[in-house]
């Protein structure tokens, strides 16, 4: 079954340790996984046990003991982790973790592997099963992976901790952790699936795409791992993304006034129990607070006066002028005060 680039979906999720863009999965020889019930008791209490010596330090905020032992290019740049579990620690603190799955990913080999395929698990004639999963990573290092999901329980809610281990030595190195809350803005996958097939019938394609996206956000523990739920919403929506919006770090452009701004990416994000837009575009003037105020204020305007269906799914739009250097700029207006 064909795979969509998840890349740039969530602002969250945007790297990859040791794995770069997903793609189209091509099968390469030399690689295999195997779920928790195929391993031997020493390999898999090994992974387990390393998956919950990770989530005891993300949960206590320990953000120095994570990078320590971490794999060489995650420690190198491990801002994404941080902010991850900076931006969840309510979430994680105090919360139990129960270990909801755990594989082995084997691609030994003389050569990094271009596109990695790992399919783990027992797949049904119609493909993945409850139990199931796939991985697609691309230009992945030779060695062994595995990887640990757990579900952490506290007064907040369930959220679903993501890690992807790699082996070193005798042990088992981080290379990567995702925390993904399994409720947004109050809701739940099922919820903004619904609520985007309702846009859908109504015709407001857009609206529809980005309830959507939130729908597949919730219940994916990262983003290089598909599972049924995943697939089944893929199924559904594969070809539904709006032609006009940013996609695959191709930009949009949006014409307000003589200025065109170019679009890098367009999000939800939850702020409270409301659900804001974010839209990024690239600027030359994010560290004039002045000018990006202006533009921002006008590429809002510009925004709304095309998709007015915004107005009634988003609570507020955020834009955010974005430098070359990654400076940015952000300006937030509540939907009731965009004239």
């Amino acid at each position: 079954m064909m795979k969509p680039n998840w890349r740039g979906l969530r602002a969250a999720v945007v790297c990859l340790a040791i794995a770069l863009p997903i793609v189209v999965p091509v099968l390469a020889a030399g690689q295999s996984c195997q779920s928790s019930g195929e391993l031997d008791d020493a390999m898999g209490n090994s992974i387990v046990a390393a998956g919950r010596r990770y989530y005891a330090m993300a949960e206590k905020g320990d953000i120095a003991s994570l990078r320590q032992d971490s794999i060489p290019s995650l420690a190198a740049d491990f801002s994404a982790v941080e902010q991850r579990i900076k931006e969840h620690q309510q979430d994680l603190s105090g919360a139990q973790a129960t270990v909801k799955s755990s594989f082995l990913l084997d691609a030994s080999g003389p050569a990094p592997v271009p596109h990695a395929e790992f399919l783990c698990g027992v797949f049904g004639k119609n493909g993945q099963t409850a139990n199931s999963a796939a991985f697609y990573l691309d230009n992945l290092p030779a060695g062994k992976y595995a990887v640990v999901v757990l579900e952490a329980a506290s007064a907040q809610g369930k959220t679903t901790v993501g890690e992807m281990l790699e082996q070193s030595g005798g042990g088992w190195k981080l290379g990567n952790l995702f925390v993904v809350p399994q409720t947004t803005a109050g809701h739940d996958s099922q919820w903004f699936a619904a609520r985007a097939r309702e846009y859908k019938a109504k015709g407001e394609m857009h609206d529809a795409w980005w309830f959507y996206l939130e729908a597949r956000n919730l219940v994916s523990a990262m983003p290089f791992m598909y599972t049924l739920a995943t697939d089944k919403l893929y199924d559904e929506w594969h070809n539904s993304q709006p032609p006009d919006l940013p996609a695959d770090g191709k930009t949009a452009d949006l014409a307000a006034g003589t200025a065109t701004y170019k679009l890098t990416t367009v999000f939800p994000v939850a702020v409270g129990n409301d659900l804001d837009l974010i839209v990024k575009y690239q600027s030359s003037n994010a560290s004039n607070n002045s000018l990006a105020y202006q533009d921002n204020v006008s590429l809002i305007r510009a925004f709304v006066a095309k998709y007015p269906e915004v107005r009634e799914a988003f609570a507020a739009i955020v834009a955010r002028a974005v430098d070359s250097s990654g400076q940015d700029y952000g300006t937030e207006l509540a939907m009731k005060d965009i004239k």
